[in-house]
C-alpha cells in the first residue's frame, strides 16, 4: 500500500511538472510572438519642406521658321544683265536686286511715245477742222436768214459740223488708247528692274548672271528672320493648358546652354483627327540672328509657375489607399506620420504642397517601408 501511495505522490509531481513545463512553454511562446509581430525602426533619409518659385513645363519638339518668307521674280522674261545680291547679303526695301536686258522694253515704250503724239496731232487737226465748219455753219446761217442762203446749204453746213464732232470723240478716244499703250510699256520697263519688297536676308539664288529668265521664274528668296517663329504640335492632354501668350523657351542643337524667350502667339482651333495633335507656333525675337530656318529645336512652353510656392521633393509623394501624401517628422520626434496633400505644380524633381502647411521634416528615402506611427532611425 506504501509503494502504491508513494507512486501516486509520484505521478501527481510528475504532472504538476509537466503542466508547468508547459504553461511556460506557452507563457515564452506567446512573448516571442508579440515581439516578433511587432515592426523594427526604419532607417530613412529627410529633407525639408521649402518655399521657393516653381514652374510646371511640357517639352516639345518643332522647326524653326523665318516671319516672312517671298521669291523676286520677274513679271517679263528676258536675259539677266546683272545681279547685286548673294546668298546671306542684306537687302533694304524697295532694293535693286537684279536687272533685266531692258533694250526691247525701252524700244516698246519709244514706239508707244511716237503713237501717242500721232494720236493727238490727229486730234488737233480735226478740233481745227471743226473749229472751221462751225464758223462756216455760222455763217450759213446768218445768209440763210437773210434769204440768201438755201436750206441744202444750211443742213450740209450742220452734217459736216456733226461729223467733226464724232471724229473728235474718235480722235480723244484714240490718244486715250495710245496714252494707256505707253503706261503699259512704261510698266512693262520697270518690271526689268527687280527689287525687294521686304528688308530681309537672301537665303537662296537659282540664277547667274546671263541667264534667260521667263515670267515669274525664281530669281533670289529673301528672309525675314529679326524674328522667327517656331511651329510644334501639342497632344490632346496639353492642348487645354494651352494659352495665348504663354511663355515658352527655345533651345537648339548648335547653341548648347543657350535659351531663347519666346511666347505663344498661334494655336490652330482644331486637331489633326490622324494624329490627335494641334498646331502651334511660338513667336520668338531673334535679335541676335542665331536662329536660323530649318533648326531642330526644343520648345519648353511653361503651362503654370509660382513665385513662391510650398515645395517637396517629389520622391517624397507616397500613395496609401487612393490617397497622396507624404510621411513627416516632427522636430525631436523619431516616429513618422503620414499626411495626406493637396497637391499642385507638379515636376520632375519638386512637388507643389498646396494643403496643409508641413512643420519639421519630411521622409524622402524609405517612406514606402512606412505606416502611420513607424519609428524611423534617422540619419546623423
Amino acid at each position: 500500500m506504501k509503494k502504491k501511495y508513494i507512486y501516486r505522490i509520484i505521478g501527481v509531481l510528475f504532472l504538476i511538472f509537466l503542466l508547468w513545463r508547459i504553461g511556460l512553454l506557452v507563457f515564452k511562446g506567446q512573448g516571442g510572438l508579440s515581439q516578433r509581430s511587432g515592426r523594427p525602426p526604419v532607417a530613412v533619409e529627410i529633407d525639408t519642406v521649402r518655399y521657393e518659385p516653381i514652374q510646371e513645363t511640357r517639352q516639345l519638339t518643332g522647326s524653326i521658321y523665318p516671319l516672312y518668307q517671298y521669291i523676286v521674280a520677274p513679271k517679263v522674261s528676258g536675259r539677266i544683265m546683272r545681279m547685286y545680291k548673294r546668298i546671306g547679303d542684306w537687302v533694304k526695301r524697295d532694293e535693286i536686286v537684279a536687272e533685266i536686258d531692258n533694250a526691247e522694253y525701252e524700244q516698246a515704250v519709244l514706239e508707244a511715245e511716237a503713237n501717242l503724239k500721232i494720236s493727238r496731232a490727229n486730234l488737233t487737226e480735226i478740233e481745227i477742222q471743226l473749229d472751221l465748219a462751225q464758223q462756216e455753219l455760222e455763217r450759213v446761217q446768218s445768209l440763210q436768214q437773210k434769204g440768201i442762203a438755201s436750206p441744202a446749204e444750211l443742213d450740209a453746213a450742220t452734217t459736216n459740223v456733226q461729223a467733226l464732232q464724232s471724229r473728235i470723240q474718235l480722235a480723244q478716244a484714240q490718244v486715250e488708247q495710245r496714252q494707256a499703250a505707253l503706261n503699259s510699256a512704261n510698266i512693262r520697263l520697270s518690271y526689268t528692274v527687280l527689287r525687294a519688297t521686304e528688308p530681309g536676308f537672301v537665303g537662296e539664288r537659282f540664277v547667274d548672271e546671263g541667264g534667260l529668265l521667263a515670267p515669274n521664274s525664281a530669281v533670289v528668296s529673301v528672309l525675314g528672320i529679326d524674328t522667327v517663329i517656331v511651329r510644334t504640335t501639342v497632344i490632346e492632354r496639353v492642348y487645354g493648358r494651352i494659352q495665348m501668350d504663354q511663355s515658352a523657351h527655345v533651345k537648339v542643337d548648335a547653341f548648347p546652354g543657350k535659351s531663347f524667350r519666346g511666347h505663344v502667339s498661334r494655336l490652330a482651333p482644331m486637331l489633326q483627327e490622324a494624329s490627335r495633335v494641334a498646331q502651334m507656333e511660338v513667336v520668338v525675337a531673334n535679335d541676335s540672328l542665331w536662329l536660323k530656318p530649318g533648326m531642330f529645336c526644343q520648345v519648353n512652353v511653361i503651362l503654370a509657375e509660382k513665385e513662391s510656392a510650398q515645395v517637396v521633393p517629389s520622391q517624397a509623394i507616397v500613395n496609401r489607399n487612393g490617397v497622396n501624401g507624404v510621411f513627416a517628422i516632427k522636430n525631436g520626434e523619431s516616429t513618422a506620420h503620414f499626411i495626406p496633400v493637396q497637391m499642385g505644380i507638379i515636376t520632375p524633381n519638386r512637388t507643389e504642397i498646396i494643403t496643409p502647411t508641413i512643420d519639421g521634416f519630411i521622409v524622402t528615402l524609405g517612406q514606402h517601408l512606412l505606416e502611420d506611427g513607424s519609428g524611423v532611425i534617422l540619419p546623423q
